[in-house]
């Protein structure tokens, strides 16, 4: 209360209804060490109803971890360690970034497939060196997300028994009652997801919510939900039960009264009483003990085990194998084209081989996507070795799955057509908030797409991604750029990826005649050049490179002077030095087109404006036909290129 009142912002209301819920779920059940929030076999704790930060930041703080009362004085101030919804790396303690609702939930559906297969792996007789579970606190509006829905029916039909939901079921959205817009049951819902369900009628019985996560953590088939009844603003007497106390701080009045109420007559707002200072220590020796029985154990697991306990620890670090891309595949020229989809699964099956813990799946199109990893099985409620996952036609909850199981230390991926990543953009967006290395595999890229026409054919797409900070979005030319980058993209640990990748097949381009693939990794570099200064520069991504080429040798017969650049990701090529990208774009060369089958919005960077700049897309939805004629209907052909070149070099 006395956090939100001096922000003069904030949830209190949440917060002040499940002290209790929390206070027994990290005194009798969660397995953490607040003095190493990172040690790998804690139970995670996701706060999935994010706008309840302060019941998160004061739980830790009395739990012993790295946060202090200045700190929490400092709730929804610039740059303080207790920003307005929990923000991972932010907070000691806080697993993932949550906030948007639906999303937490998800991700820890993630954390908790991600522990099945950890246990599957490294597990030996005598030697559980994964065996966590997952907890999430939820709320009614995380319950009526969709995404929620999703998460829960892959968690039920996978029999995560190691996920345990806390629903709090308080009744109160902002705008009133959920009676307004909620009425269904959640208890049958969650019954026919196959999950164990217990109830407690209320919040305030520490008893009962005791038991029912007992039995809630004994449940090894199912994941289970606490139903949980509470009242939001519990012990605030004008307040209580009512949505006034949903998002607004209570007023000093208020709050006064509420702690009358509570029986609390400490001298000032924030005090902390010494029993709680006491509480802090006991919670860290036990952390602390708890994690050292558990490094016994591991060391005696690495004398008995040691080529898993060294993957184990190199998994720990987000490192890869020594020599994993020894004999990273090459593609050869040979005049056969190759769609990047077709490219990438031999790719992905070869990284699949290297490293352990590279894994995932598509959203029901794996066989289209091509992104089933031949050297394993699928992941399913009997095999918990299998890195092939089915998430079903459920492209939201799969991207907040991916994420969580990238939080756990697995390197994973996840794939659907490009057009359905407008299903995937809240948690895509939060992986990079988060500079997670999700990797997403998207194909059918453009309008390339053709018969399915323009409900699956991208167009803005591509800009909407590239806009997001902290993504690498990479739409490569050919199956050797697409190499060159996955080798890059393997390394990262700080931020998402997103592959864009063709349908169609594209040729393979000659490296002899022309650039080196290596050049990819600067994000642009110069694919063709003629002698001397460029009198005009093309410049492509994906499969409108080749295109480019073919300009770029008919312009040549002409006596010009064209260059080519391809330019696979913008956020690399704008990441290289200055002089780089002025030896790759020269700013004396102001004549330049840039060709791509999207949106048009932003090339303007790169090709500048006025007479003598052309920025060639497609600013409006496709059709459907057989692409070769989609893609002749809009003019991405060489001789309408060719054409346009002719325009703007006045000839």
């Amino acid at each position: 209360m006395d956090a939100v009142e001096k922000a003069k912002s904030g949830h209190p209301g949440t917060p002040m209804a499940l002290a209790p819920a929390a206070f027994v779920l990290f005194d009798k059940f969660l397995r953490h060490n607040p003095e190493n929030p990172s040690w790998f076999n804690r139970d995670r704790f996701v706060l999935s109803a994010g706008h309840a930060s302060m019941l998160l930041y004061a739980t830790l703080y009395v739990n012993g971890y790295d946060i202090s009362i200045d700190d929490i004085k400092k709730f929804r101030s610039l740059h303080s360690r207790c920003p307005g919804h929990p923000e991972l790396g932010v907070t000691a303690g806080v697993e993932t970034t949550t906030g948007p609702l639906g999303q937490g939930v998800s991700n820890s559906v993630g954390m908790a497939m991600a522990g099945k297969w950890l246990s599957a792996y490294f597990n030996r007789p005598g030697y559980n060196i994964v065996d966590h579970h997952i907890y999430s606190i939820c709320s009614d509006g995380d319950m009526m997300e969709g995404i929620s829905s999703e998460a829960a029916s892959i968690a039920g039909h996978l029999g995560l028994g190691n996920l345990i939901w806390i629903y709090d079921s308080n009744s109160i959205t902002i705008e009133g009652n959920t009676s307004l817009a909620y009425s269904e049951n959640t208890e049958m819902r969650f019954g026919s997801y196959n999950w164990h369900v217990e109830k407690v009628a209320d919040a305030n019985n520490l008893e009962e919510m005791e038991k029912a996560l007992a039995r809630a953590r004994s449940e090894t088939e199912r994941p289970s939900i606490v139903i949980l009844k509470s009242q939001i603003a519990y012990g605030s007497p004008n307040k209580q039960n009512t949505c006034e106390a949903h998002g607004a701080p209570l007023g000093k009045e208020e709050i006064k009264l509420a702690k009358e109420f509570y029986g609390w007559d400490a001298p000032g707002d924030f005090h902390v009483p010494d029993e709680i200072l006491a509480y802090r220590q006991e919670t860290i020796d036990k952390g602390n003990q708890i994690e050292a029985l558990w490094t016994k154990t591991f060391r005696k697991y690495s004398n008995e085990y040691p080529e898993l306990a060294h993957e184990f620890e190199i998994l720990k670090k987000r490192e890869l194998p020594e020599g994993w891309d020894d004999d990273m595949p090459f593609f050869p020229y040979s005049g056969d084209p190759v769609a990047t989809r077709s490219a990438n699964s031999s790719l992905i099956n070869y990284i699949g081989k290297k490293v352990p813990w590279f894994m995932g799946g598509a959203a029901d199109v794996g066989s289209s996507t091509k992104t089933y990893l031949k050297c394993t099985t699928s992941f399913s409620a009997e095999d918990r070795k299998g890195r092939n996952f089915h998430f079903g036609v459920r492209e939201h909850s799969m991207a907040a799955i991916a994420s969580g199981m990238c939080l756990s230390g697995l390197r994973a991926y996840c794939s659907t057509y490009f057009v359905f990543s407008d299903y995937m953009k809240p948690s895509i967006r939060l992986a990079a908030l988060m500079k997670l290395p999700t990797i997403y595999i998207f194909t059918h890229d453009s309008i390339g797409v053709g018969e399915d026409g323009p409900t699956h054919q991208p167009i803005e797409h591509l800009t909407s991604l590239r806009v997001t900070p902290n993504i690498n979005v990479i739409r490569p030319c050919d199956a050797n750029e697409l190499a060159v980058l996955w080798k890059y993209v393997m390394g990262l640990s700080d931020r998402p990826t997103a592959f864009i990748l063709t349908r169609q097949n594209v040729p393979i381009i000659d490296r002899d005649r022309y650039g080196a693939a290596d050049g990819a990794l600067a994000g642009g570099y110069v694919i063709a050049d003629s002698d001397g200064t460029p009198d005009i520069i093309l410049i492509s991504t994906g499969s409108e490179v080749h295109i480019c080429l073919e300009v770029y040798e008919k312009l040549r017969e002409m006596k010009a002077n064209p260059r080519v650049v391809s330019l696979p990701c913008w956020s690399l090529f704008e990441a290289q030095p200055q002089e780089y990208k002025d030896r790759v774009l020269p700013p004396s060369v102001r004549v330049r087109i840039s060709v791509e089958a999207g949106s048009t919005f932003g090339w303007e960077r790169f090709t500048g404006s006025g007479t003598t700049a052309k920025v060639y897309g497609i600013d409006c939805f496709g059709e459907s036909a057989p692409y070769r004629d989609v893609m002749n209907n809009f003019g991405f052909n060489t001789e309408i290129i060719l054409n346009e070149c002719i325009k703007l070099l006045g000839k």
